[in-house]
């Protein structure tokens, strides 16, 4: 078995995780929050949610 080890000089992502975005930092990045499931025929001809 070997003796080596890895390392990086940069940190790893679970000591130092990232900050969360804002909401309008988040849409432009990801874009608008859609349903999980679509709606249905019925549903978007007669408008209802």
């Amino acid at each position: 078995m070997s003796s080596l080890s890895y390392r990086s000089s940069r940190p790893d992502r679970w000591t130092s995780p990232r900050p969360p975005l804002d909401a309008n930092m988040r849409r432009a990045a990801h874009g608008k929050i859609l349903p999980m499931e679509q709606p249905g025929l019925l549903s978007r001809l007669f408008g209802q949610r």
